[in-house]
């Protein structure tokens, strides 16, 4: 068992997207990671069916990371990115441009999936601005999307539970539908065939609203936490084609499907459907510091890059924005990821995790299961009167049995690092598999 002294005080820590009552009757705690695994605090191994949060891509304690970090906080631990630099942001940057596709060439840095967003959103609606187009402020998101959790993030996503408490969030705001059809495509590997004309409602709001008053349209293009749904084949594509006709920026959140989640270095690579801006985190670090990013397209870029060269192009940022620490990770990750052809690892695994998935079909209480690259999604019936007291239960279980899934309502997504193996992918949906045939 690792050597870990164990908190004897639960109750500071206000746990984030948790039910904290109900954790700290019981709760879970992990104290190592390597690999494919966690360690829990009673020694017992968890195989990390969610590479952490969606970030950890590259599996645990990669010891490249772990010593590029040591490195760079031992020679410089912070430098302001405001007016002054430092080689560490300039190269991690230069890095990332070379892994986006088509004209994504300049990045500005984050610190999170959630600011990534925002940061997206305000450049926008900056550049419509500065192309004398101002009255382009209409943001279009998504039924069920999930874009963080910052105001703008929540304003644009479609998430309930994450906007009901939060009173009126941003105006000018509208929601497409979201493309989740049961009846049509419950089972579909892959990109379902039903559902691309709902990318029409687009046009829609443009009708609506004239195309002179919006701005932008953000989606993923893989929905992750509400539940993994995947697009309809054409769907994507078809948004790309309306927000081009007219004159609306689109919008890619990539926070979860960016770093290799499909097989390819970006969802939009995967789909080859190219947005105006990308957002990223999680596995931009592999998870081990903070850090988000947003690429940006040239013409974009340089629509601020006008009036006197002493003038700030873009009043926006954050005092960790290209942190030191946080490059000298990123730069490692993105060599692993190259030297290990993990993105290419991804796609010549995703057949053999697809099937895998499958495999589940007829077991009680299941009614869908989706997938696509490395992510699964399963869909359970939820109880009479309790919705997602049995997904928990899984959840719950699977831990105790050695697994780590994630849960969104009644529905279980399993994403792992791209390291995984075969017997791997055996043993997470094997357990799965015991798991939900025990289940009431």
């Amino acid at each position: 068992m690792t050597d870990v002294t164990m908190p004897n005080d639960l109750e500071s820590f206000w746990m984030p997207f948790t039910s904290n009552r109900q954790f700290k009757t019981a709760p879970r705690m992990l104290v190592a990671a390597k690999d494919m695994h966690y360690t829990a605090a009673d020694g017992h191994a968890v195989i990390d069916g969610t590479a952490g949060l969606w970030c950890c891509n590259a599996g645990h304690g990669r010891q490249k990371i772990i010593e590029a970090v040591q490195h760079q906080v031992t020679q410089l631990d912070f430098a302001p990115t405001f007016q002054m630099g430092h080689p560490k942001a300039f190269e991690a940057a230069s890095r990332l441009a070379s892994l986006l596709p088509g004209d994504l060439d300049r990045i500005f840095f984050t610190n999170s999936g959630s600011e990534s967003i925002d940061t997206a959103l305000k450049i926008a609606l900056a550049y419509h601005r500065a192309r004398g187009e101002g009255t382009r402020t209409r943001l279009i998101g998504r039924e069920r999307g999930y874009h963080g959790v910052g105001f703008g993030g929540i304003s644009v996503g479609g998430i309930v539970t994450n906007r009901k408490w939060f009173g009126g969030l941003l105006t000018g705001t509208d929601h497409m539908p979201h493309t989740h059809n049961l009846a049509a495509n419950a089972y579909t590997r892959g990109e379902p065939a039903v559902g691309a004309d709902l990318a029409d409602e687009l046009e829609r709001i443009v009708t609506l609203h004239d195309a002179s008053n919006i701005a932008a349209v953000v989606v993923e293009p893989v929905a992750g936490s509400t539940g993994v749904l995947v697009p309809p084949q054409g769907y994507l594509k078809r948004l790309r084609e309306i927000c081009t006709k007219h004159g609306i920026l689109l919008i890619f959140d990539e926070v979860i499907t960016g770093f290799g989640r499909l097989g390819s270095s970006f969802a939009s690579e995967h789909f080859d459907v190219l947005p105006d801006l990308m957002t990223m985190a999680k596995g931009i670090t592999n998870g081990v510091i903070p850090m988000g990013a947003v690429g940006v397209r040239e013409p974009i870029y340089q629509a601020f890059m006008q009036g006197p060269e002493n003038a700030m192009e873009l009043f926006h940022g954050y005092t960790y924005s290209g942190h030191p620490i946080a490059a000298a990770a990123s730069i490692a990750t993105m060599d692993i990821y190259r030297e290990e052809g993990l993105f290419e690892r991804a796609a010549a695994m995703a057949p053999y995790f697809e099937d895998a998935a499958h495999s589940l079909k007829g077991l009680p209480n299941i009614i869908d299961i989706r997938n696509i690259g490395l992510v699964a999604g399963i869909e359970l019936a939820p109880r009479p009167g309790k919705p997602g007291a049995r997904a928990y239960d899984a959840f719950v279980k699977c831990f105790e049995q050695g697994l780590l899934i994630r849960t969104t309502g009644d529905i279980i997504a399993l994403s792992p690092p791209l390291i995984i193996e075969k017997h791997h992918i055996d043993e997470m949906f094997g357990i799965l598999a015991k798991v939900l045939r025990e289940l009431d």
